[in-house]
């Protein structure tokens, strides 16, 4: 089965590729978004407006469906596929980053994480193994390693500390994986320590990965950082796997991390704005509180097909906004989401064209970095 994750590359532009990975749920043509349904649902979106809108593979994370409702209950219930009625293909993240955030609760050593349940305050160990065997549980076609995300900032010698303790896990993560029908990703790490990061990339590109993750970013760190980083790492990865940079989800870093490279992104950004009143667009991100749309007739992107731009105007949106109902964050959040894969879906066609880097600069005169 593992031979179902082929991965081919079509065209290149530059280091910019399009690519296609073949899963047993379905073909994902990258550069890909991936919608962020942390706890088996896309806030607000069902797995049909998911589907209308375009996207082709969605995230869930196995640390909070661990919890709620148990990995071992959405497995007798036949599977994550099933159970949120997402017949395309999945992706499950281990909840290493899950154990970066409750770090100031958490203890880390070389056996995993043990940390206090941020449900009922149990204490819980999470080893590698047990990553592993509740995403094969869970079903998702792709898993990831289990890993140490340091915060932003972290010194040098913590730093190598979690590099080599990243790689443990990995080996670890590969002997307990079973399934063949599920893509295990390794994750790199090293904060934006490039000697770090290229160590990392030689320890986890040795144990041997179906692809390779960017871990470890867009956590805090400067945004230039942050993409000299992404660069580097990335051409150090193999050139015949899949490359997903962990957290990424603003229109302008998502266009840099397809120059370098990189194949598929995620991010909860996109529902995040839209609960904040606001809207990604060709000319920037519209803040819908703003009085100045209050007689707006105009869409929320001209350029948009999605329901909420062919149905809706600013004016409108911005009345649902303002009276906090439900109605208004559920539009905006389809137009974000649909936004992402739409601005991914164009970057792919200019990549197959050969003209992504002056689709890459059109966008660039036009879009807020955030």
């Amino acid at each position: 089965m593992r031979d179902t994750f082929d991965f081919h590359i079509e065209a290149r532009d530059g280091r910019a590729r399009a690519a296609v990975l073949a899963t047993p749920h379905g073909r994902i043509e990258t550069p890909c978004f991936m919608p962020v349904g942390t706890l088996a649902t896309v806030k607000t979106l069902s797995p049909r407006d998911l589907e209308e809108a375009g996207a082709r593979i969605v995230l869930a994370n196995a640390y909070h469906l661990y919890f709620r409702p148990g990995a071992e209950q959405v497995e007798a219930l036949g599977g994550l596929h099933r159970f949120m009625s997402w017949e395309k293909p999945l992706l499950t993240d281990s909840g290493g980053f899950q154990v970066f955030s409750l770090r100031p609760g958490a203890r880390v050593s070389s056996d995993g994480v043990e940390f206090r349940s941020v449900f009922d305050g149990s204490r819980h160990l999470i080893t590698p193994e047990l990553a592993i065997r509740s995403q094969e549980q869970l079903g998702a076609d792709i898993i990831m390693c289990f890993d140490e995300c340091p915060p932003a900032g972290a010194g040098g010698d913590y730093l190598r500390e979690a590099v080599v303790r990243t790689a443990g896990w990995a080996a670890r993560c590969r002997r307990e994986h079973r399934r063949g029908d599920q893509l295990l990703m390794g994750i790199v790490q090293g904060g934006t320590d490039l000697k770090l990061r290229r160590e990392s990339v030689e320890l986890t590109v040795e144990t041997g990965f179906g692809g390779y993750a960017l871990g470890g970013l867009s956590v805090g760190e400067e945004r230039p950082a942050m993409l000299e980083t992404m660069s580097y790492t990335a051409e150090l990865l193999p050139a015949g796997k899949p490359r997903y940079f962990m957290g990424l989800g603003d229109p302008a870093g998502i266009l840099e991390a397809i120059e370098a490279g990189i194949d598929m992104f995620d991010c909860v950004l996109p529902t995040r704005v839209a609960r904040n009143g606001g809207a990604f667009t060709r000319e920037g991100r519209l803040n819908l509180r703003n009085a100045a749309f209050a007689r707006e007739e105009a869409p929320l992107d001209p350029g948009c097909g999605c329901y909420a731009c062919r149905s809706f105007s600013r004016a409108y949106i911005r009345h649902l906004v303002t009276q906090k109902e439900i109605l208004g964050l559920h539009l905006l959040s389809l137009h974000n989401v649909t936004f992402l894969l739409d601005l991914t879906r164009a970057a792919r066609q200019a990549i197959v064209a050969g003209r992504f880097a002056r689709f890459k600069k059109e966008y660039e005169t036009r879009l807020t970095i955030d």
